[in-house]
């Protein structure tokens, strides 16, 4: 049996207890969790799945993702006219995963505007970090969109691919591999919001 973590631990391990408690085993509710859809919610099913790494490249184990998104069709939940039944917002922690991954199940967001491509906003909370980070996560099937994107375009060219999902050709389900690197040569771009 993996043993719990503790108050005595660095930040970290509240983010278990207070955030993602089910995923954690604890008895406790949280507001979201990996799946941010239901049955009925319309749109093309996506999974995203993806590790965060460190300095190192070793892949972290109590960070904890949050996501924020749009539906299918490029409406945010609560503007209007968005299905009830999809949350556009996910959390997931690294902890609960052998392999420290982070999964979600979704529908693949739609344009919010005629200029930006379809997009996830991502934010990561993890220990050492004092303030969460902010990136995005564009799609790799959406070459066209992307190259249009005011805030991909922003980014200089050699740093985009670390922002671009890239869609496995080879799962039976529409997955998207999106790592997230928080330093070193291929360090993912963050936003300064």
């Amino acid at each position: 049996m993996r043993s719990r973590l503790t108050p005595s631990q660095a930040v970290g391990p509240f983010f278990a207890y207070g955030l993602a408690a089910k995923q954690y085993g604890y008895p406790d509710n949280q507001i979201a969790d990996g799946v941010l859809l239901g049955e009925a919610t319309p749109g093309d099913r996506i999974r995203i799945t993806g590790r965060v790494f460190d300095g190192g490249g070793a892949p972290i184990p109590d960070a904890l993702v949050e996501i924020w998104q749009a539906d299918a069709a490029g409406r945010y939940p609560g503007t209007g006219g968005s299905n009830v039944e999809f949350t556009g917002f996910g959390r997931q922690g690294t902890g609960a995963d052998p392999a420290s991954r982070f999964t979600f199940l979704t529908v693949k967001p739609g344009k919010v505007d005629a200029r930006q491509a379809p997009h996830i906003t991502i934010i990561v909370f993890m220990r050492g970090l004092l303030t969460h980070v902010y990136t995005r996560l564009y799609f790799s099937d959406e070459a066209s969109a992307n190259a249009l994107d005011p805030v991909l375009a922003a980014v200089p060219a050699s740093r985009r691919h670390t922002l671009i999902a890239i869609r496995d050709p080879l799962a039976a389900e529409a997955l998207y591999r999106f790592d997230i690197r928080m330093q070193g040569k291929d360090e993912t771009v963050f936003f300064d919001i």
